[in-house]
């Protein structure tokens, strides 16, 4: 199961997310991102209570950096040490920002 919070300040956006973000739920975070990135100029993912994220939720990720490469920045937050592990194997900790 995934939750998705979203909140945005003006052209910020910040999206908590919570659960697992797998094949099941990865859909569901694309297409929350799809109607909501429209003007917005940096989009935070906030991954601290994400448990666990698997291939189909990094490519969400991947798009998700690709449409806001184009328009701003993207930075991914307070992943977990199991969460940044996944990051770094895939070498998504070069293509994503990790603070």
């Amino acid at each position: 199961m995934l939750n998705i919070n979203k909140e945005t300040d003006g052209n910020n956006l910040t999206i908590a997310l919570s659960g697992r973000l797998d094949t099941t739920t990865a859909p569901e975070l694309e297409s929350e991102l799809k109607g909501s990135l429209d003007g917005i100029t940096a989009l935070i993912m906030d991954c601290k209570e994400l448990e666990y994220i698997s291939s189909a939720g990094l490519r969400v990720l991947l798009s998700a950096q690709k449409t806001m490469n184009k328009q701003g920045s993207m930075v991914v937050r307070n992943a977990s040490d199991a969460v940044k592990e996944i990051f770094e194997v895939t070498g998504f900790s070069d293509i994503l920002t990790i603070e």
